[in-house]
């Protein structure tokens, strides 16, 4: 086997990093200089780490040992450090097999203080890439039997794992995967190429506005004013040729007359004189380029083949073009400080982006968040989108260290299966939150779902969701404290939190020992916690304390009722104390009939968010909840599958006319991917179906569910789009409402669910392979019991006919 060169120091294995609980290090590659970092990290172990390392008796290593640790050859011996400020953290090796050159033997030492917060996974991560580079193929490990830890980063990791049989040490080997390696450095490569782009856009160091005009009233102008008042350090240039002076800023009579050419342009002229402005910004340089202008794609035929015209020409010229038919960018971040609107609300910096796909719907998104004191980091109006999309601005964002929430107001894909793949990797660290007017809503649904999107109903509860999760953290579980004053409003929460995904448990005997003297003498110290109308601020504040110290509660929800004699201030304050106390459970509150509220409950960088109503506060909730227990489960990978032809596979294709393959043909084609096609006797449950149509945004949609009434009537069937991993695959199949008859919850022996998803597995490689298969259907599917598989009783499948495109790309 070859093995490539490597230089003495690998630049290329240096890169950020953030681990599960949100903490941000930074891995790279060991340094001959680390020796000293080396000793003091080890120094820092406990013995039991230390026995985890060793896999036995503790026996600590002369400091002269552990220095020679610094020194790799960063090809048969690598060593990466994550580190936290400019301390070890965590450290992984690899050392080469010299008899099995594609096996490398892996350790890892996680810092005692650090060994729940998930630098295993992270490491294991980079250090698996830097292995295939290298030539590897397998990482071994041997882990002592009692280190759970660190089994389970390895089971939850996602690679390929074999783990040899349960003893006091448990061998496992974890093969790389090529495939994820080479869509890792792909989209690595996309996101530095996207945010270079986009950088004269968000953060450009001159504007100018064509189209500028004197009269107050107009878009021209109202957009200077905008760049002037939001403090735009750069140079702002308006460009018209019979004014002098505009907003206070000198005026040119075109863009070439201008001193230098601007980063960024804001075009607001009449539709039929965009391309030419357009054509003179590239003639002079502009990188970026905003079409505020209507009249394009609205219009019908032409004016969508015109704006596609003009978004190719942008790209040829090396510009990036937003629009048209929008309202602008925004950023507050002090790096940019850039107001390039005509909204008359602009939005107080804050950490929340938004894309919005409406220009008019901008206006009222802005006045909106504005009144509701929810802060911008960045806001852009993407119009018609033909250029800058949803997707890249979401991968600006996601390294963005001014912005922690992502809104989108979706309304077309450009490229959906790319925004899936990044949206998947942003989510887990930044909540994107989404609402879609619902066109195709199935493949909307399972595009998100598979993303980690949280999907809203409507732009209030877009913004609901936002307003909780930019000010507190998700919650670790889904188990609520109703705080409250008045019974009715608490029913009324209970009951939205059932409707929402939550519960509202019995506090424990513990908490409600401690809140019986504490509280008024006919209180209710169960959950909902009835404070009764007497109740005080510091009642609110025993109640609130408790019930967030409670091991069984998750999160709470504080509703006021004002009373005649009571002051809300107070109130507000005991509960923002609370809060402050144990920030790591959110806390919510609804203070009905109050007015002014919202800005009781707001300290500095301390924010309760206030609602209302409270059934608001409780879907706000939900959404962030099963938001938490998404990026809390392993992430999932597309498998290599055993006994695949593909090549097979394409012949057989090639050999039909597009349209209904025979049935024999489809045998073979489904036997390439592993899939036997045979009559057989059904199984001791319900059958199932499994089908495939290729959507005209989505791609390929695969749908699964039981045949008969639960499909028809109860229109109980799971939908993702492929590619699916093996996660997908797995959520997929016990989604269903009626999983109960398939799990062996209703009493019978269940099913062979692991089966049924790598059928699905293969379904979704075959129709990925092959992207002239239109349509697939596996009816009925005979569900076994468990270890018996699947077997597929019939089977039918459509080619797609690629001459009607006519070529066209």
């Amino acid at each position: 086997m070859t093995t490539p060169p490597y230089p003495s120091y690998p630049e290329d294995l240096e890169r950020p990093g953030l681990v599960r609980t949100g903490r941000s290090t930074f891995v790279r590659p060991i340094r001959p200089e680390d020796a000293d970092r080396l000793v003091a990290f080890v120094g820092t172990l406990s013995r039991a780490t230390l026995a985890y390392r060793s896999l036995g008796p503790v026996v600590r290593a002369r400091d002269d040992v552990i220095r020679r640790g610094a020194h790799v050859d960063y090809l048969n011996e690598l060593a990466l450090v994550a580190l936290a400020g400019d301390e070890i953290a965590g450290l992984v090796r690899y050392v080469r097999d010299p008899e099995e050159p594609e096996h490398a033997e892996v350790t890892f030492t996680i810092r005692d203080d650090h060994q729940s917060e998930g630098f295993g996974r992270l490491l294991l991560e980079h250090i698996a890439a830097a292995a295939r580079a290298r030539g590897i193929r397998v990482l071994e490990a041997d882990v002592l039997a009692d280190n759970a830890r660190m089994i389970n980063v390895f089971l939850g990791s996602g690679y390929r794992i074999e783990a040899g049989p349960p003893g006091q040490i448990i061998h496992f080997e974890i093969a790389v995967d090529p495939q994820a390696q080479a869509v890792a450095r792909a989209e690595r490569r996309e996101q530095t190429a996207v945010r270079r782009s986009l950088k004269p856009l968000l953060e450009p160091r001159s504007v100018a506005v064509i189209g500028a005009n004197r009269d107050p009233l107009t878009i021209g102008h109202e957009i200077v004013a905008n760049l002037l008042r939001g403090g735009f350090a750069g140079s702002v240039f308006p460009v018209n040729p019979r004014a002098g002076q505009i907003a206070g800023a000198r005026a040119y009579a075109s863009v070439r007359d201008l001193p230098e050419p601007p980063d960024l342009a804001l075009v607001a002229v009449r539709a039929e004189a965009v391309p030419g402005v357009v054509r003179e910004c590239a003639e002079v340089g502009v990188k970026a380029v905003v079409v505020v202008s209507s009249g394009f794609g609205e219009t019908g035929a032409e004016g969508r083949a015109g704006e596609l015209e003009l978004a190719r020409f942008a790209r040829a010229s090396g510009m990036r073009l937003v629009g048209p038919n929008c309202m602008g960018v925004v950023n507050t971040t002090p790096a940019a400080r850039l107001a390039a609107t005509f909204s008359p609300a602009l939005p107080t910096p804050g950490r929340v982006a938004m894309s919005s796909q409406s220009g008019p719907l901008g206006l009222a998104v802005l006045d909106f968040a504005r009144r509701l004191r929810l802060g911008f980091s960045g806001f852009v109006s993407v119009g018609h989108a033909v250029d800058v999309s949803t997707d890249e601005l979401l991968q600006w964002w996601e390294e963005d260290p001014g912005t922690s929430v992502i809104l989108l107001h979706v309304e077309t894909f450009g490229d959906p299966r790319r925004f899936a793949r990044v949206a998947r990797r942003i989510a887990p660290r930044k909540p994107i939150v989404a609402v879609h007017p619902g066109h195709a809503d199935s493949a909307v649904s399972s595009l998100f779902a598979q993303s980690g999107v949280i999907r809203t109903r409507s732009l209030q509860e877009l913004f609901d969701v936002a307003l909780l999760l930019a000010h507190q953290p998700p919650p670790p579980g889904n188990r609520v404290a109703v705080i409250t004053n008045a019974g009715g409003p608490a029913a009324l929460t209970v009951g939205a939190c059932a409707a929402s995904g939550l519960c509202v448990p019995e506090l424990g005997e513990r908490t409600r020992q401690t809140l019986r003297p504490a509280l008024a003498p006919h209180a209710d110290v169960s959950n909902p916690i009835d404070l009764t109308p007497t109740a005080t601020a510091a009642h609110y504040r025993k109640a609130l304390d408790a019930a967030l110290a409670d091991d069984g509660i998750d999160a709470a929800v504080v509703l006021f009722m004002p009373p005649l004699a009571d002051k809300p201030d107070e109130v507000a304050s005991a509960i923002l104390d609370a809060a402050a106390a144990r920030p790591d459970k959110p806390v919510l509150a609804s203070f009905l009939g109050g007015a002014g509220v919202a800005d009781l409950l707001h300290r500095g960088d301390l924010v309760v968010p206030t609602y209302t109503f409270p059934e608001a506060a409780a879907t706000s909730l939900g959404h962030a909840a099963a938001y938490q227990t998404w990026r809390s489960t392993p992430a999932g990978v597309v498998p290599d599958l055993a006994e695949v032809d593909a090549e097979r596979a394409r012949s057989l294709i090639a050999s039909c006319a597009p349209g209904p393959v025979p049935a024999t043909v489809a045998a073979e084609l489904l036997a390439s991917y592993g899939i036997a096609v045979r009559d057989s006797e059904p199984g001791p449950g319900p059958d199932a179906f499994l089908t495939v149509r290729a959507d005209p945004v989505f791609g390929p949609v695969v749908a699964f569910g039981l045949t008969g009434d639960y499909a028809d009537l109860m229109a109980d069937v799971a939908h993702r789009v492929t590619p699916l991993s093996d996660r997908d695959a797995r959520e997929m199949v016990r989604s269903l409402r009626a999983t109960p008859l398939l799990d062996g919850r209703t009493g019978g022996p269940g099913v062979d669910l692991g089966a049924l998803e790598e059928t699905v597995l293969r379904i979704s490689a075959m129709v990925e392979d092959h992207p002239e298969i239109e349509a697939l259907e596996l009816r009925p599917v005979r569900l076994l019991p468990p270890g018996d598989g699947v077997t597929v009783a019939h089977a039918t499948i459509q080619l797609a006919d690629n001459t009607a495109a006519g070529g066209s790309s």
